[in-house]
């Protein structure tokens, strides 16, 4: 007989009750209980009614199984279920990830691979169809009380599961399927919301062939593709992951994917140049790694087996449909669903071939030596992207730490050195109390340094003032990263002085600018680096909808009825010759969001 034993529950509002009980009744008998959110009329929360699912386990069950109210259940998703839970009773068990994910990344190399289940990623923990066991289950309820009215279910389930180091696994391919008939909690903006791979008759066993250990993650979202990948040792769990775009990661490894983009977006008749594109860059990437790092065998005792062609065929065909999801219709993703998956294909094809090409000639040494830059500043979240970054783009990069005296002789073996002390906790760009945006129109941009040696030793210094800076590794207690923050945990947004105004500047903006500074020193001593001036009202709505579309707030009264004071601001230095800002304000906010959610949450909140 089996040491555990499974009850579940379907967590619904009584809007979808009807859905609920079908689902239930589905199910074999007894199976699945239908468990109602106990404020219905209060503000939509899926963690209240969550929790309420977790504390229904059965007396006697070691295990939980919670399903959202609007899942299609696979045939034979008990069967599984249950077999996962003898294998790995003591994990987290993910039954569903969407498309556009990096957990919908790591399914996908895990069908290439045969596995049957991957280690979850950093990301949210996919939580519309997921089993924990009991002690998990009943310390994430303890836990979720203690942050009801902030953040969503899956993030702050990801937050327990890492805080706590319990094994995560999400299965291959997805067990449950989303049906996307309106969402109460608010999120039917973010367009069709598909598995990365659903196969209704998938057939049971093998549930020990698993693979882990991941550290590069191409995905197809919004519209860029792009990659996350884990900093640190193979065995520094859970490690930390820096978010770049898959031609960054590309460039970085020294491969430069573009001469075949232009046969492949020939492919393209109907969904157009950037979605092959981005469809392209992101399977090339995809087969580029999978290639180089022999992503090819599992955890398992004999290496797991040959990709299953049904299931590799479906988690390839989802690359392109999740990309573009958030800006069409499923009646329209699912006319172009087969040209992006032959576009897929093609560029699996091309990064496998990448790779063996590497594999087999020495690299080819750069037309220009590298500039040895010294980095001056802590490490911080935010200066880690940016060293990245300027080590992507061709530069020897060397961390010094602690500022030098110019005359120090260590300074002189580099090219230049690079001063970002500004951008250490010790020197905030604005007070960690300031909590709206009357204060944008105040001049707060950072400066930062490079400093040129000539050949006696001396130092040419150029100012760079640098705009408010938001992106992978800027912190939430920003002006920019405040409104992100609270769009995040669907909070209104306030804005005091709609009118205000400020000079957003990209992560991968500034890694651009730095990088074609250092190469050409600007002929002037002082440069300004900044994206086009917007007012805090503007901001807010490209938060809006970049993020959430959450309400905005009147601003409360003040003690006075003066407009905010705004000091005069000395004029803004010109751009380097050739330099101007490539990120779009709405897709550089959605990278914002997406590092705090899944990179900025743990230095921010206690599990």
């Amino acid at each position: 007989m089996t040491r555990y034993r499974l009850s579940g529950a379907v967590m619904t509002h009584p809007k979808r009750r009807a859905a609920a009980e079908r689902l239930a009744q589905a199910a074999p008998p007894g199976a699945l209980r239908v468990v109602m959110d106990p404020d219905p009329a209060g503000k939509p929360s899926v963690l209240r009614t969550a929790l309420c699912a977790w504390s229904a386990i059965e007396d006697g069950a070691t295990h939980q199984l919670v399903v959202q109210d609007d899942m299609i259940l696979s045939d034979t998703f008990f069967t599984r279920a249950r077999m996962a839970v003898e294998e790995m009773p003591d994990a987290a068990l993910a039954l569903f990830a969407l498309w556009d994910s990096r957990n919908g990344a790591a399914v996908r190399f895990g069908a290439l691979a045969g596995a049957r289940w991957v280690a979850a990623v950093n990301e949210y923990f996919p939580c519309v169809a997921i089993i924990l066991p009991r002690e998990v289950a009943a310390g994430f309820v303890a836990f979720g009380r203690r942050h009801l009215d902030s953040w969503p279910d899956d993030i702050l389930m990801n937050h327990y599961l890492r805080a706590h180091r319990i094994p995560a696994y999400v299965s291959v391919p997805s067990l449950a399927e989303h049906e996307d008939h309106g969402s109460i909690s608010g999120n039917a903006f973010r367009g069709p919301r598909r598995s990365v791979c659903f196969l209704p008759s998938d057939v049971p066993g093998r549930e020990d062939v698993r693979l882990g250990g991941l550290r590069v993650l191409p995905f197809f979202k919004h519209g860029v593709a792009q990659c996350a990948v884990r900093v640190g040792a193979p065995g520094d769990d859970p490690g930390h992951w820096l978010h770049l775009t898959c031609e960054q990661y590309l460039e970085g490894c020294g491969v430069r994917p573009g001469r075949p983009q232009p046969a492949i977006v020939g492919m393209a008749e109907a969904s157009g140049s950037a979605a092959a594109t981005g469809t392209w860059l992101t399977a090339f990437t995809m087969g580029f790694v999978q290639q180089r790092d022999g992503l090819h065998r599992t955890a398992a005792p004999d290496g797991g087996t040959a990709p299953d062609p049904a299931v590799l065929a479906e988690a390839l065909a989802t690359v392109g449909p999740g990309g573009i999801s958030y800006a069409q219709p499923e009646e329209r993703i699912a006319e172009l669903r087969a040209e992006l998956a032959q576009i897929t294909l093609a560029g699996v094809a091309a990064g496998r071939e990448a790779a063996d090409r590497q594999r087999a000639r020495p690299a080819r040494p750069r037309t220009a030596a590298p500039l040895r830059v010294g980095v001056l500043g802590s490490a911080t979240p935010l200066t880690e992207h940016l060293v990245r970054g300027l080590a992507d783009a061709g530069h020897r990069i060397t961390l010094l730490g602690r500022p030098t005296a110019p005359d120090e002789p260590a300074a002189r073996p580099y090219d230049a050195l690079l001063d970002l002390t500004a951008l250490t906790p010790q020197h905030p760009p604005v007070p960690a109390t300031a909590a709206t945006a009357a204060d944008v129109g105040r001049g707060t941009s950072l400066t930062l340094t490079i400093k040129y040696p000539d050949l006696s030793g001396q130092f040419r210094d150029v100012t760079v003032r640098v705009g408010e800076l938001y992106g992978p590794g800027c912190p939430h207690d920003t002006r920019i990263g405040r409104l992100v923050w609270d769009a995040l945990r669907s909070y209104p947004l306030t804005v005091e002085d709609p009118d205000a105004e400020l000079r957003p500047l990209h992560v991968g903006d500034l890694v651009g600018a730095l990088s074609a500074m250092l190469r050409t020193p600007p002929p002037d001593g002082t440069a300004g680096l900044a994206g086009a001036p917007v007012t805090a009202a503007e901001l807010a709505t490209a938060v809006q909808t970049a993020v959430r579309p959450v309400p905005l707030a009147e601003a409360p009264p003040t003690a006075s009825a003066a407009p905010p004071r705004r000091t005069e601001e000395a004029p803004w230095p010109p751009a380097p010759p050739g330099w101007k800002p490539a990120t779009d304000l709405v897709h550089g906010l959605h990278t914002h969001a997406q590092w705090l959610a899944y990179e900025g949450i743990h230095l921010a909140l206690d599990a």
